[in-house]
């Protein structure tokens, strides 16, 4: 279902990672069938599973079609699998309950020879077994094992780790990966490797990977592009994205317009404190985004309406959740796009701000900068090869 309980395709199968050390196997998403194709939705897209069915964040998916990737189980597959207790008839998924995000596979049920519908019709009911009882299900070669290892890690440890590769394996590597895992990656990597690691991918798995990622990283990438290669990119892309990117593109990469994102989480003055901690509650915001969010009156895309003012989300936490997020607003400092980069950390550090709007001549909001993207464009040439790796 989307985000407004409006069915939009059913769920046909869930795509498993083999296991890696002592950690469960992870489930990456679910195989939708909408219509006549099969297309694939990541579990970062899900906000529940309930009785009623897989809820979306957001409206909004990959209509491209589903292509299973190396290293990638279907759990269909292992339905039927003889282990040493019996014959695998179902497999048990829930969320992971440790620092990172997702579903992971806890549990397997194990019958005689039946199946779960033969249990139902008087069979011997199936025994629930721990996973890790039949792990040799998810099992994996050397490469999908090392895939399944890379997609432990952080993003920044994942790029730095891939910075290690061989040229051949590092293509094979990134290729396996989903369109927003290497999004992810290219987001931490240093300019020049995300211009030469883009340019190894075909042009429409290059495009797919540019959407996935955030508006001001994908424009400062394209904007180390030559301009032709830019341009079939952009082409290449949905309409809407790449007019965001464009829209970024025009501004100078050294001052608050080239800096900012285009996205940031934006009210009107009337929603709830309680609807605003609903959706920064979502993990598929980065904590620095989530930290900070901005009131502005309709519309709610930038550029916006009005902008009122910012909320930090501790402040959120200490009103009563009915009270409309107009009444809260604690900051109306914002920033003109064309602020130098240098100014422009001035102001944060003067406010001790997380982040700050930009705004036009008009009161406009046009994004906003966060501190993170500041300090990783102020910080010297090569800083990222210089970090403490894992």
């Amino acid at each position: 279902m989307d985000g407004e309980g409006m069915t939009i395709g059913r769920v046909r199968e869930v795509v498993l990672l083999p296991v890696v050390g002592a950690e469960p196997p992870h489930a990456l998403g679910l195989v939708v069938q909408m219509r006549r194709r099969h297309i694939f939705v990541s579990f970062g897209r899900v906000e529940e599973i309930t009785t009623e069915g897989a809820r979306l964040v957001g409206g909004t998916v990959d209509l491209g079609g589903f292509t299973l990737r190396q290293g990638e189980i279907l759990a269909s597959s292992l339905i039927g699998k003889h282990v040493t207790d019996g014959v695998v008839a179902d497999i048990a998924i829930a969320p992971r309950d440790t620092r990172h995000s997702g579903w992971e596979v806890t549990a397997i049920a194990l019958t005689k020879g039946r199946g779960l519908l033969g249990a139902a019709f008087g069979g011997n009911a199936p025994t629930i077994v721990p996973w890790v009882q039949c792990r040799e299900l998810f099992n994996a070669d050397p490469v999908s094992a090392q895939l399944t290892q890379l997609r432990n890690l952080e993003p920044a440890d994942l790029a730095t780790a891939l910075d290690g590769l061989p040229p051949a394996r590092r293509t094979e590597l990134a290729g396996a990966l989903d369109d927003h895992e290497l999004a992810d990656v290219l987001e931490e990597m240093p300019e020049e490797d995300q211009v030469r690691l883009l340019a190894s991918l075909a042009l429409e798995r290059g495009a797919d990977v540019v959407e996935e990622m955030q508006p001001d990283d994908a424009a400062d990438l394209l904007a180390e592009m030559p301009p032709d290669q830019r341009e079939r990119l952009l082409t290449a892309m949905r309409a809407k994205q790449a007019e965001e990117v464009r829209r970024l593109l025009r501004y100078d990469p050294h001052t608050a317009g080239g800096l900012m994102t285009s996205q940031p989480l934006i009210f009107g003055p009337e929603t709830t404190v309680a609807e605003v901690l609903a959706r920064i509650r979502n993990p598929s915001f980065a904590p620095v985004e989530a930290a900070q969010v901005y009131v502005c009156q309709p519309p709610l895309e930038t550029p916006t309406g009005t902008y009122l003012g910012s909320i930090g989300f501790q402040r959120l936490l200490r009103r009563p959740p009915a009270v409309p997020v107009g009444e809260v607003i604690e900051s109306r400092v914002f920033v003109r796009p064309e602020l130098q980069d240098r100014e422009l950390a001035a102001r944060l550090a003067a406010y001790n701000l997380l982040g700050v709007a930009v705004c036009n001549d008009a009161g406009n909001l046009l994004g906003a900068v966060t501190i993170d993207d500041v300090l990783d464009h102020l910080l010297p040439p090569g800083w990222r090869r210089s970090r403490t790796g894992v």
